[in-house]
């Protein structure tokens, strides 16, 4: 029987960019926008705040686009403080490389496993899923799934027990399946 496991996210992630104020390299959003017209331009910005000093900066979204060439559903999205398109936005690689701007899932996400009660059987088949692009070490969600311990996921690991197509070092950040063999 294949397990389904979802990677989800529980909050918006923490921007790391520094701050010119503190010098603090951490920021928190909430999802609220600015959005600025000037004749027949836009400007429109997603409001971060130090989460040290508490001071505002701005992430440009659209910088001097044609009023015409943005959806009016994107525009009523922004103006509502979407949180969804917040989270869109800070995963978009254009909006991450034009702000200088990396961020930090630490605490900002979930494994889901569905209350999976057969992880004793002798061979396990799972499929992991990723809600959003959430950069995680497989090692981590599988200790965390199955219960078991990092060095005792790594040791299973090498021995040849846990089998994926993917490798399992580093960070994922897109889905994966894998085997556990008892």
């Amino acid at each position: 029987m294949l397990n389904n496991w979802v990677v989800m996210p529980t909050c918006l992630p923490t921007v790391l960019r520094r701050c010119h104020v503190c010098a603090s390299d951490r920021f928190r959003t909430d999802g609220k926008f600015r959005v600025n017209a000037h004749h027949k331009v836009l400007d429109a910005w997603l409001l971060v705040l130090c989460a040290t000093c508490g001071v505002t900066a701005k992430l440009t979204v659209l910088e001097r686009v044609r009023v015409r060439s943005v959806r009016p559903e994107l525009l009523d999205r922004m103006h509502a403080n979407d949180r969804g398109l917040a989270a869109e936005l800070l995963q978009d690689p254009v909006v991450r490389r034009r702000n200088r701007i990396a961020l930090d899932w630490d605490d900002a996400w979930r494994l889901d496993t569905g209350g999976a009660d057969d992880l004793d059987r002798e061979v396990v088949d799972v499929s992991v899923r990723f809600a959003a692009r959430i950069p995680v070490r497989p090692v981590r969600l599988i200790s965390e799934g199955c219960g078991l311990s990092r060095a005792e996921v790594g040791r299973l690991i090498d021995e040849g027990k846990v089998v994926s197509a993917v490798r399992l070092s580093g960070k994922l950040s897109g889905d994966f399946a894998f085997m556990l063999k008892r």
